[in-house]
């Protein structure tokens, strides 16, 4: 299993679109209707898409994985009655049978049957190469922990005061639940290709007027390098590299193994994190309640 992508409603569709193409080095991946995709240089059809529509919203969360895994998938969840949908084929690049999961906090997964993933594209030193994880906001993490673990078959990695991280394969997440009072993206990292990516995409968005809320930095869970903006159509994104790969008798962190020195928030300790700004935008958004939707269909 892997994190695919995310799927985001957007009512300035078109201005999200050029952002993410000409700064932040998304790749087009063509169109459906209302819905554009984008995707990097790695093994995946698409990792991001916008769909214009009337409110900002989480449409889903994408995850890809073998057809056996979809089946195993699918009879856990009917195991758990959480609320599910099975699709033949999903219109889509990559296309594909699945089903969508819905969360206890309104939470809407995909699940993609990929029996070959399609090829890469040649590297671009300063291209996103994939969605490496999203951050979900939830006012009951240790519910949403239990779903992910128990129903969507997710190991957790480690737990923080902040959050917990839960992982779907040797990447050490690629999910995590931060504690809120709302349901919400928090924020969607895209993968670059090292460190200097990384330190270069910084530079070229302050270059373009926008400087980092958080970043230049090094977190604890994943050990991955950061740099956190906020998009102009509101919501946080962050370039990462180096994740943390972890075997499968990873020993699960706990609060006090992640412990910093008064006034820092990672390893190196060298920016300031905009709380205020952060924490605004990543209630930007939410997922909504009620019906399940696919291929523009809702499913009630």
């Amino acid at each position: 299993m892997r994190l695919r992508g995310v799927e985001l409603i957007v009512p300035q569709a078109h201005e999200a679109a050029e952002f993410l193409e000409t700064l932040w080095g998304l790749i087009p991946a063509g169109a459906r209707g209302k819905t554009q995709f984008f995707r990097g240089t790695g093994a995946h059809p698409y990792i991001l898409a916008v769909r214009a529509g009337d409110a900002p919203a989480v449409h889903a969360i994408e995850f890809s994985g073998l057809p056996v895994e979809i089946e195993e998938l699918h009879a856990r969840v009917r195991r758990s009655n959480a609320p599910v949908r099975t699709f033949a084929e999903l219109d889509a690049p990559g296309g594909g049978a699945g089903l969508v999961v819905q969360g206890p906090e309104a939470q809407t997964y995909r699940f993609v049957a990929e029996p070959a993933p399609p090829p890469a594209l040649p590297a671009e030193r300063d291209k996103p190469v994939q969605v490496t994880h999203a951050v979900v906001n939830a006012a009951d993490v240790p519910s949403s922990e239990r779903f992910a673990a128990e129903v969507l078959g997710f190991k957790v990695s480690d737990r923080t005061r902040a959050m917990t991280f839960l992982r779907c394969n040797r990447a050490h997440h690629a999910i995590a639940y931060a504690h809120s009072d709302v349901s919400s993206l928090n924020h969607i990292a895209f993968e670059m290709n090292d460190l200097d990516a990384v330190m270069r995409g910084i530079g070229r968005m302050r270059d373009a007027g926008y400087e980092a809320v958080w970043g230049p930095g090094r977190h604890g869970p994943g050990n991955n390098v950061f740099g956190y903006f906020i998009a102009p159509f509101g919501g946080v994104i962050e370039y990462t590299a180096e994740v943390e790969e972890v075997p499968d008798d990873y020993r699960v962190g706990g609060p006090d193994d992640w412990k910093w020195p008064p006034g820092r928030t990672d390893r190196w300790g060298v920016s300031r994190k905009d709380t205020a700004r952060i924490s605004a935008a990543e209630r930007t958004f939410r997922f909504p309640p009620g019906a399940m939707e696919i291929n523009g269909v809702r499913l009630d």
